[in-house]
């Protein structure tokens, strides 16, 4: 896999372990010649792996609503910037140009990009997964939630049909190999 999409955090007031797992996996994407597709935002995780991934060889491209443009927070470590209306674009680009996306720790933002790659991958509109980095149990609660809807028949098909996980580095790479 060339493209590989990654939705994260644009906190910065967030545990350091999430930063390190972060410039780990864009130092291995780099060294790789990966190119990232992520959301183009000079904040938290979000210019973490920009520039783990652009300082280690690999190409970046930042998708950036036409909101952060307007705030100044585009980051200076994209190859290439593609302007979007708004978040839904921004989320239609990464999940049309990656591979694979990864979902590394985020907030609500990121919640959202893993349902809608999860949705539109129930429904037919592609055939591609995300991949929860579960990073110190991070999503070991959203985890629980899609078990109880598959266990409750709120699915027609497991929603693991949708997604990975990976527990520890080893398993995302594996998984992006």
């Amino acid at each position: 896999m060339k493209y590989i999409g990654v939705f994260c955090s644009a906190s910065a007031e967030i545990d350091p372990a999430y930063y390190e797992a972060t410039r780990k996996l864009g130092e291995w994407m780099g060294k790789e010649k990966k190119t990232l597709v992520y959301g183009g935002a000079d904040l938290g995780l979000m210019e973490c792996i920009a520039e783990s991934v652009k300082t280690n060889g690999g190409r970046v491209v930042g998708v950036v609503p036409a909101i952060l443009e307007e705030n100044g927070r585009v980051s200076s470590f994209p190859d290439e910037i593609v302007s979007t209306q708004n978040l839904s674009d921004r989320k239609d680009y990464i999940i049309r140009e990656s591979e694979i996306m990864v979902a590394l720790p985020g907030g609500v933002g990121t919640l959202d990009e893993i349902f809608h790659v999860m949705a539109a991958s129930t429904i037919g509109y592609h055939a591609k997964k995300v991949v929860l980095y579960n990073v110190n149990g991070f999503y070991n609660g959203i985890l629980a939630f899609l078990d109880k809807l598959d266990e409750e028949h709120f699915t027609r098909k497991p929603l693991s049909n949708y997604y990975y996980v990976a527990n520890t580095y080893g398993e995302l790479l594996d998984l992006l190999k």
